[in-house]
């Protein structure tokens, strides 16, 4: 499809740039809202298939496709090249970004095939993996075993960290007033809304 462009000046010319404006900002918008997951394997992936099924019987669903995510707990690198992560689960929003405000249906690990630097791998970082059940992995805390799922990682999204200054006022009104535009990153605290930017 080919376009005609011509001069324009004077109020048609500030509606114009306003216009532009707002198509760059639903542009971008759009963009911040898309899947950190591949499309062939969201298709593959039974979103009805929980954490808290697979735990009832981990050899059951082995081999299928998950989509899970949650806040690291830690990472360690393994001696065969690989690299465990163990995660405290949530529930995943639109974009596949776990909830902090939804309930935990418990812990599992991940397994990737590859060395991985472990120094981002923080814990409370949010991370998403798409991958296949693989059983379950034993952990020892204290003189009790427990047994989590295992997922053999296919793809890994770590989220950016967030800095959340506890120092503004409560409302933002600098960016249109308590009830939005919000600023970056808006986040609840029990005193209030605060801005969050990446890290």
């Amino acid at each position: 499809m080919r376009f005609a462009m011509k001069a324009v000046s004077g109020p048609q010319k500030g509606r114009a740039l306003f216009c532009l404006g707002l198509l760059v900002l639903a542009a971008l918008l759009s963009g911040g809202c898309g899947h950190v997951i591949s499309e062939g394997l969201r298709r593959q992936a039974d979103p009805k298939l929980t954490l808290a099924m697979v735990q009832q019987d981990p050899e059951a669903h082995r081999g299928r496709v998950v989509i899970w995510g949650g806040e690291i707990v830690e990472a360690a690198n393994e001696e065969d090249d690989r690299t465990s992560i163990e995660v405290y689960q949530r529930p995943l929003g639109f974009s596949e970004e776990p909830d902090s405000t939804l309930p935990s249906e418990g812990r599992f690990f991940i397994l990737a095939e590859m060395v991985l630097d472990t120094y981002p791998l923080k814990q409370g970082r949010k991370i998403t993996v798409a991958g296949n059940v693989a059983g379950e992995r034993a952990k020892r805390i204290g003189e009790t075993e427990f047994r989590y799922p295992l997922v053999r990682s296919r793809e890994l999204h770590l989220w950016p960290e967030y800095y959340c200054p506890r120092d503004y006022p409560p409302f933002n009104y600098y960016f249109g007033g308590p009830f939005g535009p919000w600023p970056p990153y808006p986040y609840w605290y029990p005193y209030g809304l605060y801005r969050c930017y990446p890290w």
